[in-house]
């Protein structure tokens, strides 16, 4: 039977990431998928609101922590290969610190630091700095949206605490964060070619290492790219009901619509045989194919073309991580 806090959360989530977008879009922010994303992440990963003083303390934590990946734009340009292994390694660690108990939200940022920063970077120094720029005002805005959803719904008194996941040994860390940098590398070499058509792509290999460090090695293969195919389809439908009436208020209805059903299945008011870790990665998928459509509609792009691009990479990089996740499953159950 659902609960009151069940819904409540599922309203909070599908508000928070709704609320997001629209203001994004509705205030002009440079990259305008990131908040959203961002806010997804703080409401499935906290069920108690932020308070405000935290706000400018994130901000200034997303300036520190992609700081890192500015520090590796001179050795990717003057040397690629040096560059290219420090990144592979810096991201195993951040992955298997986060597996043993380290903060996920600061671990992200890390991860985006060291891929999304540094790939801009090797092109324009510019085109990172505005990337930085850009974190620091989504993170912004993400936790007072945040702060709206939980004013919205605030959490009942009797709601029970989020379940704390099992910390895995030193082995399985190990093994998990490997497969999760192996997922990561070939969208950040992808971006070292061109950042400005491959950034979505990292964000999407990004949430797919996380996926498949929190998801089951037997369901992960179908989960990576099931949550990819169900975010294509709902990104479709948003646009093309948006379509009949284009206005940013019904973008926000739009997305407040789908991400709504996610939550509730997030949530288990409906039955669902995925995890969290599955509509999370939905949610946040859906999410940057909408807004990169928004994005290209606006630019005077082709839309659909754009849109068919961008989903076969997406698709092809989940395909990718799902048969990285099997050998490397192998390779770990061969004795010795």
């Amino acid at each position: 039977m659902p609960t009151e806090w069940q819904r409540r959360r599922a309203l909070r989530l599908a508000w928070g990431a709704a609320l997001s977008l629209a203001v994004s879009f509705g205030s002009g922010l440079p990259v305008p998928v990131l908040a959203p994303v961002l806010c997804v992440l703080l409401l499935a990963m906290r069920n108690q609101a932020l308070p405000l003083r935290m706000a400018p303390v994130l901000a200034l934590l997303v300036l520190i922590s992609c700081g890192s990946g500015l520090l590796l734009i001179p050795v990717l340009r003057h040397a690629p290969l040096t560059g290219v292994l420090l990144v592979a390694v810096g991201l195993f660690l951040v992955f298997r610190w986060a597996l043993r108990g380290g903060n996920g939200l600061l671990a992200n940022l890390l991860v985006i630091g060291l891929t999304l920063i540094a790939a801009a970077g090797t092109s324009d120094f510019t085109l990172a700095l505005s990337v930085v720029e850009a974190m620091a005002k989504g993170m912004l805005l993400a936790v007072l949206c945040t702060l709206v959803a939980h004013a919205l719904f605030p959490e009942p008194a009797d709601a029970p605490a989020a379940p704390v996941a099992a910390r895995p040994d030193a082995f399985d860390a190990g093994w998990v964060a490997l497969r999760a940098t192996l997922i990561v590398m070939p969208a950040f070499l992808l971006a070292l070619i061109a950042p400005d058509r491959f950034m979505p792509l990292i964000m999407k290999s990004v949430s797919l290492g996380q996926q498949a460090g929190e998801t089951d090695a037997r369901q992960a293969a179908r989960e990576l790219v099931g949550s990819t195919l169900l975010a294509g389809v709902l990104a479709i439908l948003v646009w093309g009901a948006l379509s009949l009436f284009v206005h940013l208020w019904m973008l926000f209805l739009w997305v407040l619509l789908a991400a709504l059903w996610q939550a509730r299945l997030l949530q288990r008011l409906v039955a669902s045989r995925h995890g969290p870790a599955f509509w999370v990665s939905c949610l946040t998928t859906m999410l940057i194919l909408l807004g990169q459509s928004v994005q290209d509609s606006v630019a005077g792009q082709d839309v659909y073309r754009a849109f068919a691009v961008r989903m076969v990479l997406f698709l092809a990089v989940s395909l990718y991580a799902s048969a990285m996740l099997v050998w490397i499953d192998r390779r770990r159950a061969v004795p010795g």
